[in-house]
């Protein structure tokens, strides 16, 4: 930028050099045709004179007699160095100053004898006349270069005065009363993109000085005309008692202009550091908040508050793993989803199933970081980190990888004889509707049920879930980049917990946490952890389940979607191989209030992504119209499968394309083959 600016300073510097020497060129040219009608004027001059006084000594001598006999010797003065005269007139007004120059310098007369029958008139045409043009020629050429030296003298001073402005930043609204230094005191945030997230702002505080206000009366006047919510009286008050005091702090740029165009020198601008949010609601579950201090006191900004001020990375912002593409299409149909379902709040995560990079949270409602309110009502809560739920069937899943995984049971294995109901200390255990009394494994978990689950929960045996939960930190606070992570409640083992617990009934954590299972189950058997911040690429991650394993359950999670006694076809986008599973579970406190998640992976024949979608307490979407396989209809129903699978097919559909994960179909119609 500033050798643009330079060479644009060069560039106009030579332009005027350039047009001066053409205006010196242009006047020498002018100079020269001046001298050539001199000289043309001055032959003629000299021939008209002496055509003239070869007349009046040819003609008639005698005239020229008679007028001198006319004057008094003592008036008489003759000259030393005579002028050709047109006429007696322009003589004799020569005479008389000659006559008095005499008196004043005292110097004898010259007496003029009255017998000269003629006068002698001195030729001075060719030297006097000459000498005197040289003269004017000089004089003139001096006044010119004079001229000349003077104007480039001020193009120069202009050039320089424009490289220097060129060079430095002016500020229009710049007061003496504002230092102008400014240094940061955080680093940027961006996202995975490079998207401006945080950035430290100069901002002002408008502080007034009363002893520098001139005319108080009238500063009211234009005070209450500009900010008419201000309390004018106050303000009067305080003037008047001299003391410095703010106005108002945090102005906008629009406030402090209007207040500098007022021009009072009363006015003092107190510059600090703010920090402002470039995306406002989107990430404000995330990203957190500073004080007016600008310490971190939540999310990223409080948890690597250290990192952020450090002076030798000033300049280099800290990348997170979010994507404000990614964040925002998310957010924009959870939002609507809100709308459709009536659901009183909901949130969304999406997250690379292989490295736990998280490219996208979301919790709704959100707020406004920018506005620093005190937010204490828990239904600002991050839902996806801190909020601690029963989450229902999606606990099938770890109890079906289980069992395969240590080969108690296959995925063609047929639970026979399966009951309708079981009671279990004084609880019955029931399905929401009537099934086979014989499934095979993949139905158990396509179909959802939970006596069949529980079933293969007894072969298993409660040691072997006790080393799954303790494996995978369950119950446990997870380690993640932010400090707004909730705490599961712990339990105790009694005669009914293994079997609740093994479809998602009496055991809580965060929906961050059973994403991450999803994830390490469907990755080919690796436990990873959520990341906000890129991981290392040579880390190396333990195992969870078996890779046979891991690709078994992939092929059933695919089939709840895709089976016509799946839960979850309303998520089966073609060309994503979107795999999962639901889960609904309700308040015990209050029946009418539910919790409806999806966790789905996608594409199952090689899993990339975990995206999980919650809705907090939906009703039926009665106007809503459904394409479900290939019919249309109304919706009728309120578990996960006809909201929250729903919603997941939307966000599916809109942020595959920017992923570019639904490759299978456009390379195999469009891309050439590659050898490579």
């Amino acid at each position: 930028m500033y050798r643009l600016k330079i060479l644009i300073s060069l560039t106009i510097f030579s332009l005027l050099l350039f047009g001066t020497s053409i205006i010196k060129n242009q006047t020498r040219d002018l100079e020269k045709k001046i001298l050539n009608l001199s000289g043309v004027i001055h032959y003629k001059e000299k021939d008209l004179n002496e055509s003239q006084l070869d007349f009046y000594y040819l003609s008639s001598p005698a005239i020229i007699e008679q007028k001198i006999e006319n004057l008094d010797n003592e008036k008489y003065q003759p000259m030393a160095h005579s002028n050709i005269f047109l006429s007696m007139s322009n003589f004799l007004d020569l005479q008389n100053k000659l006559v008095k120059k005499k008196k004043n310098k005292k110097k004898k007369n010259k007496n003029l004898n009255p017998n000269q029958s003629s006068f002698y008139f001195e030729d001075f045409i060719e030297t006097n006349k000459k000498n005197k043009i040289f003269k004017k020629n000089n004089t003139f050429h001096d006044r010119i270069y004079l001229l000349f030296f003077l104007f480039f003298s001020l193009i120069f001073i202009f050039s320089l005065r424009i490289t220097h402005i060129s060079l430095n930043k002016i500020n229009l609204f710049k007061n003496a009363n504002s230092p102008s230094e400014f240094s940061l005191l955080r680093r940027d945030i961006v996202d995975r993109n490079g998207s401006l997230i945080s950035r430290n702002v100069k901002s002002y505080h408008a502080a007034i000085n009363p002893i520098l206000v001139s005319n108080k009366e009238n500063f009211l006047i234009k005070l209450r005309l500009i900010f008419p919510s201000l309390p004018v009286k106050k303000i009067e008050e305080k003037l008047n008692v001299g003391k410095y005091f703010y106005l108002k702090k945090r102005i906008t740029q629009k406030e402090k202009e209007q207040l500098w165009s007022l021009g009072e020198k009363g006015i003092i601008f107190e510059p600090f550091q703010s920090r402002i949010y470039t995306h406002s609601k989107l990430f404000s579950h995330i990203i957190g908040q500073v004080d007016y201090d600008n310490y971190g006191v939540s999310g990223i900004e409080k948890y690597f508050d250290k990192e952020l001020k450090d002076k030798e990375l000033i300049n280099t912002p800290l990348r997170i793993t979010l994507d404000a593409n990614i964040q925002y299409i998310i957010s924009k149909e959870l939002n609507k989803a809100l709308r459709t379902f009536n659901a009183s709040g909901g949130a969304a995560l999406l997250m690379d199933s292989n490295n736990g990079e998280i490219l996208s949270l979301v919790s709704l409602p959100n707020f406004d970081i920018n506005l620093r309110e005190n937010i204490s009502h828990k239904k600002y809560m991050n839902k996806i980190t801190k909020g601690i739920y029963e989450l229902g069937s999606i606990f099938k899943t770890f109890t079906i990888a289980l069992a395969l995984d240590n080969n108690i049971v296959s995925q063609q294995t047929v639970i026979k004889n399966i009951p309708r109901s079981v009671k279990c200390s004084k609880y019955e255990i029931s399905d929401i509707k009537d099934f086979p009394s014989d499934l095979s494994v993949e139905d158990i978990l396509i179909r959802s049920s939970n006596v069949g689950t529980l079933l293969i929960a007894r072969k298993l045996g409660k040691n072997k879930f006790k080393e799954f939960i303790a494996n995978t930190n369950l119950l446990n606070s997870l380690d993640l980049q932010i400090e707004e992570v909730g705490q599961p409640i712990n339990f105790v083992w009694n005669k009914c917990k293994l079997e609740t617990i093994s479809y998602g009934h009496g055991i809580t954590t965060t929906p961050l946490q059973a994403a991450s299972i999803y994830a390490s189950i469907s990755n080919g058997g690796y436990k990873i952890k959520p990341n906000l911040i890129k991981p290392d690429k040579d880390k190396k991650y333990e195992r969870l389940i078996s890779k046979e394993t891991s690709k078994i359950m992939n092929d059933i999670l695919r089939k709840v979607v895709t089976e016509d006694e799946g839960t979850a076809s309303l998520a089966d986008i073609h060309g994503y191989y979107v795999g999962g599973k639901t889960g609904t579970s309700q308040n015990y406190k209050d029946s009418k209030k539910n919790l409806n998640t999806f966790i789905s992976i996608f594409p199952t024949h090689k899993p990339k992504y975990v995206l999980l979608v919650m809705l907090e307490n939906p009703k039926i979407a009665k106007d809503l119209i459904y394409n479900y396989r290939g019919m249309q209809v109304k919706g009728t129903r309120n578990e996960a499968g006809w909201n929250s699978v729903y919603v997941a097919g939307k966000i599916i559909k809109k942020i595959g394309p920017i992923l570019a994960i639904n490759s299978e179909e456009f390379n195999n119609q469009y891309v050439v083959e590659k050898f490579n």
